[in-house]
């Protein structure tokens, strides 16, 4: 997909499709002038039109194709573009051609499925709050699972850390001490903040899918590109046709 489209695009929007920064710091890009859109210099609002000439730093910068990458992170490799304290950042695990980012984090103690792309609009679609994403986990912990706690779990609970109110999901007994559990959003550290109010102890938390996206048989620390039927789906779910 080209970021270049019929209809006006917002300039921190090209930018993010474009692959040169997210959203959020096409704003700091656009404060210090070294953004151009036909010589002229963009503002916030600023609108690229189809021809339009937009500049970053004297370089042109033109719409690339999507990419969508599945990646089975280890535990270990740390969700950080930025942190120069950070042993294993995700991006230089993967080691990718061009700039890309991910949709959601694992924290560095977690395992599994993760999606990378440079198309900032996946991103905001995938992390928009207000969306019923399903992300599906296996865990296990440190006490047998009780009935009392697969009812508490999926029934919601305010955890108090957060002063937040976890919204109801599927949890299902897998043997004594694993379970199966679906989330439909992604507060900071979910599962083991709920496992430990309870008195559990996550000993092992690996994501299995993502909406459509399954990890299967992905080895640990491998990616691969996503299918044109996984993306065709999964485009469909994020209305993104």
């Amino acid at each position: 997909m080209s970021a270049q489209k019929e209809e006006p695009v917002r300039i921190n929007k090209y930018l993010a499709m474009c692959g040169i920064c997210s959203r959020r710091d096409a704003d700091k890009l656009l404060a210090d002038g070294s953004v151009r859109i036909n010589g002229e210099k963009a503002q916030m609002g600023s609108k690229v039109f189809p021809g339009d000439v937009v500049t970053y730093q004297g370089k042109r910068i033109v719409g690339k194709d999507r990419v969508i990458l599945l990646y089975n992170k280890p535990v270990g490799v740390t969700c950080t573009e930025k942190d120069r304290h950070a042993l294993r950042p995700i991006v230089e695990e993967i080691k990718f051609a061009e700039r890309i980012t991910y949709a959601g984090r694992l924290d560095q103690d977690s395992e599994g499925l993760m999606i990378l792309t440079n198309d900032g609009d996946l991103i905001q679609k995938m992390m928009k709050g207000s969306s019923v994403h399903e992300k599906e986990y296996i865990v296990k912990v440190d006490q047998e699972i009780t009935e009392d706690f697969v009812k508490q779990m999926a029934g919601g609970m305010y955890l108090r850390e957060l002063k937040s109110n976890t919204r109801p999901c599927t949890v299902e007994k897998l043997g004594k001490y694993t379970f199966r559990i679906v989330l439909t959003q992604g507060l900071n550290r979910q599962i083991r903040r709920m496992c430990g109010q309870l008195g559990y102890k996550v000993t092992s938390l690996r994501r299995i899918r993502i909406l459509n996206l399954l990890l299967d048989d992905l080895p640990s620390g491998k990616w691969r590109y996503i299918t044109k039927e996984e993306e065709d789906a999964l485009l469909a779910i994020l209305g993104m046709e």
